[in-house]
């Protein structure tokens, strides 16, 4: 039988940082026992109260069986293997070792540090719950719980990554999300060999069929309430360790254009406020393009006392429109790069120095004309009402200013011809990114940039494929 100190010395031999420590203590029969936890991730009183205070007690020397009766923590798994003893550790758990057994115990006293729940600083609202997902994936996985009591509610939990082993939770409900959907994520995630995976973004580039493409494939949620909602819907959530942003597959591009908060205010104004979101992206992405556009090639499609305003604005600028709105266009990023970067007072610094001062003087300087200024800033201001889609409109903007430099409004028209071609033939999962508009599917209208009243979405996105086709029973009323 191997002893105690062999146990221990084959732990520390792999594991051989000062963090990782070992606790030996002796019942009152004499028996000698040993556990080995990962300091500042493992709950110490948890390891005294349900481990050691009941061990020391035993009066006699026990068998392997007697010692597990006499373990109180409620997560205990047997286990024989040094490798297995090391990887849970390293997970935040502590390996009992007993003298004489080569048998050992691995004990649920995973504690990591993690943050209070809060509400998530990108997905505010007004109405509805505030709570947001953290750092821990069993925080998150206990707000999922909270909200689906369903039986068919499962959690699949993989391990993703050679060095980090990070917990990676596949959720989705059985009979409503399309049989196989799963498998093939799971497949896709776990064929990736990495050494670390810090962020959920890992995991969609995993999963998503052309992880190059300017678009994205894959859905993304902060709060709990958005991201049940999508499960309810057929798809299948994917929580990760370490990250307190949900990804969902499959993925509409129609999806960004919703919000939690659309659920729990009138039809009417949720409808409103898509449609603004719609045109606010719209212009974000078009206006600088439009603007340099119509200076250089078709000044008639400029109304004329507003050319003439435009023209006296601009006279004396050193600069041709092209360049000026792309240094304008510069100026913006940088400033809005800065600011994220820098502290927090700091920030608010920069940005009165950015707005007010380099603007103001610019102008009166004469480098800048101020409509360049205005339609930037509006531009900017238009493509954050969309915040999940900025990675993406903030580049169509840069490739649009740069194609309306060079040929004028027809190299417009075809870029716009190719992103919407190139849309319509897209599809992740079987489901194509402009659902439920190319291919046209009547019944998802009702809930893509307009929303009727609930009684009306009584069936879930066809879009889907979903099992469960019905999700309000007595949803024939108007």
């Amino acid at each position: 039988m191997p002893t105690l100190e062999k146990n221990i010395n084959s732990v520390k031999k792999i594991l051989t940082s000062a963090d990782i420590l070992v606790f030996e203590f002796i019942s009152e029969g004499g028996k000698k026992f040993a556990a080995i936890y990962a300091d500042g991730i493992a709950d110490k009183a948890l390891l005294g109260e349900l481990v050691v205070k009941p061990l020391r007690a035993a009066e006699a020397e026990d068998g392997i069986e007697k010692v597990r009766l006499l373990l109180a923590s409620p997560e205990v798994k047997d286990c024989n293997r040094i490798p297995d003893a090391v990887k849970e550790i390293s997970d935040g758990n502590a390996v009992l070792f007993v003298d004489g057994e080569k048998d050992f115990f691995i004990i649920g006293l995973k504690s990591p540090p993690a943050r209070a729940i809060s509400e998530p600083p990108t997905q505010i609202a007004v109405k509805g719950p505030r709570e947001g997902f953290i750092e821990d994936i069993k925080t998150n996985m206990g707000l999922v719980r909270k909200r689906i009591k369903s039986e068919n509610l499962q959690i699949k939990t993989i391990k993703c990554g050679e060095r980090s082993d990070t917990a990676v939770a596949l959720v989705y409900i059985e009979g409503v999300c399309p049989a196989g959907l799963p498998e093939k994520i799971e497949k896709q995630i776990s064929e990736n060999e990495i050494d670390i995976i810090p962020d959920s973004s890992y995991i969609s580039s995993f999963i998503s069929k052309r992880p190059r493409s300017l678009f994205k494939r894959v859905g993304t949620a902060e709060k709990p309430d958005i991201f049940c909602a999508k499960i309810c819907e057929g798809r299948v959530g994917i929580l990760v360790d370490g990250s307190p942003i949900a990804v969902t597959a499959p993925y509409m591009i129609v999806e960004d254009f919703q919000t939690g908060e659309d659920y729990y205010q009138s039809s009417y104004r949720a409808t409103t406020l898509r449609l603004i979101r719609a045109i606010s992206v719209f212009i974000g992405i078009l206006l600088p393009a439009l603007y340099v556009s119509a200076q250089l090639f078709k000044s008639q499609l400029i109304p004329f006392r507003l050319l003439l305003k435009i023209s006296s604005s601009v006279q004396g600028i050193p600069l041709s429109p092209s360049i000026e709105m792309f240094l304008t266009l510069l100026v913006l990023e940088v400033l809005n790069e800065a600011s994220i970067r820098m502290p927090k007072y700091v920030g608010l610094a920069l940005s009165i120095v950015g707005a007010l001062v380099l603007g103001d003087t610019a102008v009166k300087a004469g480098i800048i004309s101020t409509p360049a200024i205005i339609i930037i800033a509006f531009s900017a201001i238009c493509l954050y009402t969309v915040p999940d889609l900025v990675e993406t409109t903030a580049t169509l903007r840069w490739i649009y200013l740069i194609v309306a430099g060079s040929i004028g409004s027809f190299g417009l028209v075809v870029l716009t011809g190719f992103i919407i071609t190139y849309l319509c033939s897209e599809n992740v999962y079987g489901v194509p990114l402009l659902a439920p508009f190319a291919p046209l599917v009547k019944g998802d209208l009702y809930d893509a940039m307009t929303k009727s009243n609930l009684y009306t979405l009584k069936n879930r996105p066809a879009s889907l494929r979903s099992g469960d086709k019905v999700r309000l029973k007595n949803g024939n009323k108007r």
